[in-house]
This record gives C-alpha cells, sequence and structure tokens, in this order.
C-alpha cells in the first residue's frame, strides 16, 4: 500500500515498503569487517573479549538499530533538521572547552553515562550533512559567485578553529580535507581550489610558527623516523618492523610478536591494521581494504541513482568522509604520512567513532530507500 501522494505527484512509501528496502547487502558489509574488528581487539587483548572487543561489539549492535532507524526517516526530514543538528555539534565542541577532560596533553572527550564522547568525531558527518543541505538549496550557477561561499566556508571554519584549540590538528585537517571534498562535489570551480591551495603554501610559515612543539616533531618524525628511534620515531618504527614481519600471508591469529609483546603501541586504535597484517599479512590487509572498496563503490552506485542533489551529495559525503579515514590510517601506519590520531573505521576501538560511521551508514541507506523522492529546494518545498 502507499500512504500517499506527494505535492511531486510522487506517491511516498511506507513504513512497510521502507523496510522491505533495507539494503542487507550494505549491512553484511558494515558486519564483515566490524567483525574483523572484534577479532582484531580479542586479539589485542591477548585472546580476552574483555576490555575492548566486548564493548566494541555492544556499541555496534546499538549502532545497527541506530543505522536503521535513521535510514527509515524521511529523508526530507534529515534535510529539515540538518542545520539544526550541525549547531548541536557545534555546541558539543564549544561544551569541550568547559566541561571537557583532558587526557594526553588533549581536551577532546566529554564523560557521559556509558560513552566518552568526542564531539570532533559527530561533526565531521554532521558537516557532511549541513553543507549537502546548503549547497542543494542553491543553483549551479549561484555556486560560481564567490559571496555564496562564504557560509559553507565559516561552516567549516567555526568547527575546525575549535578542534585546533583541544588540540588536535590530524581531526582538523580531516574535518577541511571532508569540507573540501564537499565544495568540489557541489561543482565549486577548480581554479577556487587551487588558489586556496596557493593561500595555504604562501601561510606554511606562520602555521609553522602556530604549531606546538609536538606537532612539529611529527613532522619531523616522518621526515626522518630514525632520527628518534627510541622516542619520536618509535611507534611508526615499529609499525613497519610488524607489517614486514607479517609478509604474504602473516604470523596467525594470536600469533603477532610485536603487538602482543607490547612493541605495538595504540594496537588497539590508531595502529590497528598494523596489527592485522602482523598477523594476517598482505592478504588480510588486502582483503580489508577490498571490503572498504566494496562499500565505497557500492556508496558511489547508490548516489548516482539519486534523483535529487541533497540525495546525492549527501551519499557521496558519507562515502568520500569514510574514503579519507581509511587513506590516512592505512597511508599513517605505513609512514606515507604523519602520524595523525585517526581511526580506521569500524575495526578500531572507540565508541564515538564506532557510531559516527553508523549514522553515515544509515543515511547512506536512507538516500537508497529513498532514492526516487523529490526533494524541493527549500525544506518546507519537501515537507513529508
Amino acid at each position: 500500500m502507499r500512504s500517499g501522494m506527494s505535492e511531486f505527484g510522487v506517491p511516498e512509501l511506507t513504513l512497510q515498503q521502507k523496510i522491505f528496502q533495507i539494503n542487507w547487502l550494505l549491512i553484511l558489509l558494515v558486519t564483515c569487517i566490524a567483525c574483523i574488528g572484534f577479532a582484531m581487539l580479542y586479539s589485542a587483548a591477548n585472546g580476552d573479549w574483555s576490555p575492548w572487543a566486548i564493548r566494541q561489539a555492544t556499541i555496534y549492535g546499538f549502532g545497527v538499530f541506530l543505522m536503521l532507524f535513521i535510514a527509515l526517516v524521511d529523508i526530507r526530514l534529515w534535510l529539515r533538521y540538518a542545520y539544526i543538528l550541525y549547531f548541536i555539534a557545534l555546541l558539543a565542541l564549544v561544551a569541550v572547552e568547559f566541561v571537557g577532560e583532558e587526557r594526553k596533553g588533549a581536551q577532546r572527550w566529554i564523560s557521559l553515562w556509558l560513552l566518552d564522547l568526542q564531539p570532533s568525531e559527530p561533526m565531521k558527518i554532521v558537516l557532511v550533512l549541513a553543507l549537502a543541505r546548503y549547497f542543494h538549496g542553491i543553483s549551479i550557477e549561484d555556486i560560481g559567485r564567490p559571496s555564496i561561499l562564504i557560509v559553507p566556508l565559516m561552516m567549516i571554519a567555526a568547527p575546525a578553529a575549535l578542534i585546533l584549540r583541544q588540540p588536535d590538528l590530524g581531526t582538523t585537517v580531516m574535518l577541511v580535507a571532508g569540507g573540501g571534498i564537499m565544495f568540489f562535489l557541489a561543482g565549486v570551480r577548480i581554479w577556487k581550489f587551487l588558489a586556496v591551495i596557493a593561500a595555504v603554501l604562501a601561510a606554511i610559515p606562520f602555521l609553522w610558527n602556530s604549531l606546538h612543539d609536538y606537532q612539529r616533531q611529527r613532522v619531523f618524525t616522518f621526515l626522518d623516523p630514525e632520527r628518534d628511534p627510541l622516542g619520536a620515531g618509535y611507534n611508526i618504527m615499529q609499525s613497519k618492523i610488524a607489517i614486514g614481519s607479517g609478509g604474504f600471508s602473516g604470523k596467525g591469529f594470536l600469533q603477532g610478536t610485536q603487538s602482543h609483546l607490547n612493541f605495538l603501541p595504540e594496537k588497539q586504535t590508531d595502529f590497528i591494521f598494523t596489527m592485522l597484517t602482523e598477523e594476517f599479512g598482505l592478504i588480510g590487509g588486502g582483503l580489508v581494504l577490498a571490503l572498504y572498496g566494496a562499500i565505497m563503490l557500492y556508496g558511489l552506485i547508490i548516489a548516482m541513482r539519486a534523483r535529487t542533489q541533497f540525495s546525492r551529495l549527501l551519499a557521496m559525503g558519507v562515502v568520500s568522509t569514510l574514503a579519507l579515514y581509511v587513506f590516512v590510517n592505512v597511508s599513517m601506519v605505513l609512514g606515507l604520512i604523519p602520524v595523525v590520531g585517526a581511526p580506521l573505521p569500524l575495526i578500531s576501538f572507540g565508541g564515538t567513532a564506532m557510531l559516527t560511521v553508523m549514522i553515515g551508514f544509515g543515511w547512506l541507506m536512507n538516500v537508497y530507500i529513498h532514492r526516487d523522492t523529490r526533494i524541493g529546494r527549500r525544506w518546507d518545498e519537501s515537507a513529508p
């Protein structure tokens, strides 16, 4: 049965029809990667579900229900409340300044009952939603006007400044990069990106002087890890040793020496891909990257099938954010870029990061279910 006709003459889906269109292949791919994460967290704890694997599995279970709920909500409601969600995420970043907990010299977390919330994580995905709404509401001709870009630039700059104060340079860079990708997807001219890049290059001396000492040290370590093998270069050198020792097929599950003898730091979070390749080798690492690639390809297909600009931008923004995370994390542990705090989606331990990724997949599935839904340029033209 149909629930009625929209103002565009397109039949609206009932809840039953939406449930019937749930994309189970996407859920299967996501679950496969998450299960690999549970196994690696089990291994990181030397064959124990506690403290990481059981918590991660519990959060994932909740995340699946959250993803399905998000997928079934009318997509026009997400368009309507996009800015409200953005400002809530922005207020959470402001709250970190006053009630945030400091750990390892950084103030990034707010302690809740069952979860340590890191507001910078949801901001990255909510920014995609907000920018998708903004660019949906303007024509391709208007995007050519520089004044039109002031608002979305401020939408990126405000959270970036707050995250940089925590300090968290890596997340700031990824937030800005994700926003830049949304500008590109929306049709902003290439010459404007080149102008921004030129301005950044010209500002490098100022930016360098504004970095914290540990951030400068990361750049030096990236350029020459062996200059301080027992200090700043220790993490990346141990990561390369572990990956190299895994070889083609790996040492076997629970048999990684660098990780289980505690040579490998942060093995449950940022360097979990290193532990995976040590135990399962090139085959295991390639399989994980292939699964990520399958999700990204599937997400792009979903985006291409969507009828509206908002749906396409939202889907492609989610896929781009996932790709950015995977690229940064894998490149980091291989020593191709400086070490930054970038979790591997669905695999690294972290409740906020897990739920953020599941929210993104919920919106991706929402686009798939509502791929034929027509959306006006303003939310009040598209109210469900």
